[in-house]
């Protein structure tokens, strides 16, 4: 195991090196090429030539984005079946076959009707005829470029020099599965979803509304709204932000991020409210110490940024530092607000403190634009013993968080995960219309490594307390289902033969997943060291 842990360190290490190098090197070709372009075209006029250059450069650029947005799958590793692709997957995967999940879709279903996500993938899937494995992968790939194209764009109105626009990109990178302080959120998650795309498009967003492209950053925020409404909402208050910060006094451009609610004060149900007690990262009151470090002092530093741009007169970036901000201050007011009394409990589903990630993929391009521009500079040396660390540092953060799963879950390879073989082996051989029973809590089992039950098998479960307590949390109208569900399995642990027909009777359970050694009197046509899959008769 540590000679694997070698292999792989040295190997982030490597590309590294390479991306480095291939960047230095890729520079100079396309100055040389550029040259040698001009030189065999001195009776071309001058917009000609500018033409010719500008292909050149967006050419080296999509190269370069494309190797480095693959290059983030071997330092952050691909899961596609790990933790919210239980909730938006199968919303996909019942478009493309509605006969699938016929008991309680409402679980995923609610999400799935709020955005055009499962439509884009399932579309995609139908019109390219690839294995359901690569769509996915390919997705993420295209969610992973377009971030880091984003992120360019947004770089490309900060700094002046591509040197700074691609430390911005490099530390997006590098930092891609790096916690969004309290949030449950990643900067980018390991798997395809609609808020890793919601993203990007606000990511463009924001680039347009710097470069007075109101038109295109609307169209990138509607985008946005159609992949994720609630994300879309902070990119557009943002947007809004810094087009009243050049329009009008800053000191009245905060009300512009306070968006209607819109949500019920009626006192939520018990179920809901025991819902919510499992997911605190919705309450600020809840946080951890260093989770409140992780909100306040980005917006410390963001001042810091500006007083320094201002002082190296950019503009540009003194207004998204100053604006990102307040920003950032609204927002946390907001969720401290919604945190404090128990009649906003229903409110605190609008999750303000989600604004962060935004916030956090705009500071690391405008805090790695400054670390070129003041640190970094031009020596490769410098960019190496910067980011390397970082990348050894993020690749094994991830592999102590799937430490049963291979680090890239490759289309087609056949899973190292003994949850997920049973996963899919239910898949391949039991009827669509199953109904299964498993542990509500598995996704918390060790070497379970977070992977989706209903994602992959694609069959109904009975509810669980982890991922469809999220469920409830942002939509009340299920919660009395989902306590009523969760109740009857209380104590799974002990259950024994009566307990699984009392599930068959009361909900048509004809199926349950188990772990060894199982329990007498039932048929397990599979096992394996982690689990049993048994049938009910």
């Amino acid at each position: 195991m540590r000679d694997m842990c070698g292999l792989c360190y040295s190997s982030n290490l490597l590309f590294v090196v390479h991306f480095c190098s291939l960047l230095q090197s890729t520079r100079e070709a396309a100055f040389s090429i550029s040259e040698i372009r001009i030189s065999q075209g001195l009776q071309r006029g001058p917009q000609e030539k500018r033409v010719v250059e500008r292909e050149l450069d967006l050419s080296k650029r999509i190269i370069v984005l494309a190797v480095l947005a693959l290059g983030t799958f071997f330092v952050h590793g691909y899961h596609p079946w790990a933790e919210d692709a239980e909730i938006y997957l199968p919303g996909v995967e019942k478009v493309m076959h509605p006969v699938l999940f016929p008991f309680f879709p409402e679980f995923f279903q609610f999400h799935a009707h709020l955005t055009l996500f499962p439509n884009l993938i399932a579309l995609s899937a139908g019109l390219t005829h690839l294995p359901w494995e690569w769509v996915l992968f390919l997705w993420q790939f295209a969610s992973v470029f377009l971030l880091l194209l984003a992120c360019w764009q947004l770089g490309a109105c900060c700094f002046p020099h591509d040197g700074a626009r691609w430390a911005g990109v490099m530390l997006v990178a590098a930092l891609l599965t790096l916690p969004v302080a309290g949030t449950a959120l990643y900067v980018n998650d390991q798997y395809i979803n609609p808020r890793n795309l919601a993203a990007s498009f606000g990511v463009f967003a924001v680039a347009g509304t710097l470069d007075r492209k109101y038109v295109q950053a609307g169209c990138f925020v509607l985008a946005a709204l159609f992949m994720h409404p609630l994300m879309a909402c902070f990119s557009l208050s943002f947007c809004a932000l810094l087009f009243l910060f050049r329009k009008v006094n800053s000191s009245f451009s905060t009300a512009c991020v306070l968006l209607p609610l819109g949500f019920s004060l009626d006192p939520p149900s018990q179920g809901y409210h025991q819902a919510a007690l499992l997911h605190s990262f919705h309450y600020l009151t809840r946080w951890q110490w260093y989770e409140w470090l992780g909100a306040l002092a980005p917006l410390a530093i963001l001042w810091w940024f500006g007083v320094v741009a201002r002082g190296k007169g950019n503009a540009t970036v003194d207004l998204v530092c100053r604006a990102l901000a307040i920003y950032g201050a609204v927002y946390f007011a907001a969720g401290l607000v919604l945190s404090i009394p128990a009649r906003f409990e229903g409110l605190a589903r609008i999750q303000p403190m989600r604004s962060l990630h935004l916030l956090y993929i705009i500071f690391l391009v405008v805090g790695g634009g400054l670390l070129a521009e003041h640190v970094l500079k031009n020596r490769l040396w410098r960019w190496l013993v910067v980011f390397t660390p970082i990348c050894v540092g993020m690749f094994v953060a991830q592999r102590a968080l799937f430490p049963e799963s291979a680090n890239v879950e490759w289309p087609g390879a056949a899973p190292r995960n003994q949850w997920v073989q049973a996963f899919e082996w239910i898949r391949d051989n039991t009827p669509d219309n199953a109904l299964f029973a498993l542990d509500p809590c598995y996704l918390a089992i060790p070497g379970e490594d977070h992977n989706g039950f209903r994602a992959v098998a694609q069959r109904s479960r009975l509810a669980d307390v982890i991922k469809d307590s999220g469920a409830v949390s942002m939509f009340p109208q299920i919660a009395d289902e989902w306590l009523t569900q969760t109740e009857d399995q209380k104590n799974w642990k002990n259950f024994q033969l009566p307990d699984f027909e009392r599930l068959h009777q009361t909900y048509g359970v004809n199926w349950v997943l188990l772990q060894p050694p199982g329990v007498d009197g039932l048929q397990c046509p599979f096992h394996n060291q982690a689990t049993m899959v048994c049938r009910l008769n």
